[in-house]
């Protein structure tokens, strides 16, 4: 945690430092803040954890969420529970990079009058905000939307 005395540099201030460790088990990796924190575990194997490239569709959901989530308070807007849900396509062929991403926000409490915020939020986060969206490939094709209402 920073404060106003806070005497790293700017640049100091921009780095985020991780560290990732066999933990001896198959292809089993625990993840955390170096400064210490919560941990992930990333598994290979998917047996004990997320594999890699879930985690980074996890990641990519995680940082959307919490920019949608922001963006609605800030506009008023009521949310009483969001879940994204995810679908990547990989490339046949290594490097198995996403060829394509879509999302789906799944969002209870904005009334029909709010579509429009909503869509905003999404926009912004999608366009401006996100930044593990805006470190992925630009190449990747991504489709994110709203949840259709039920009738």
């Amino acid at each position: 945690m920073t404060s106003s005395t806070d005497e790293r540099t700017p640049d100091e201030r921009n780095l985020r430092r991780v560290r990732l460790r066999w933990t001896g088990r198959d292809m089993v990796f625990e993840g955390r803040p170096e400064a210490g924190g919560p941990s992930v575990i990333a598994d290979g194997g998917s047996k004990e954890g997320l594999a890699p490239m879930q985690l980074l569709l996890v990641s990519l959901a995680g940082c959307m969420a919490v920019d949608i989530r922001m963006i609605l308070e800030k506009s008023r807007v009521p949310l009483d529970g969001l879940e994204i849900e995810v679908v990547g396509e990989r490339a046949p062929e290594p490097p198995r990079r996403y060829l394509r991403i879509d999302m789906i926000c799944h969002l209870r409490g904005p009334a029909a009058e709010h579509a429009d915020r909503v869509q905003r939020a999404i926009d912004l986060s999608r366009d401006k905000y996100c930044s593990v969206l805006h470190t992925l490939d630009p190449g990747i094709a991504l489709d994110v939307r709203p949840a259709a209402r039920a009738a």
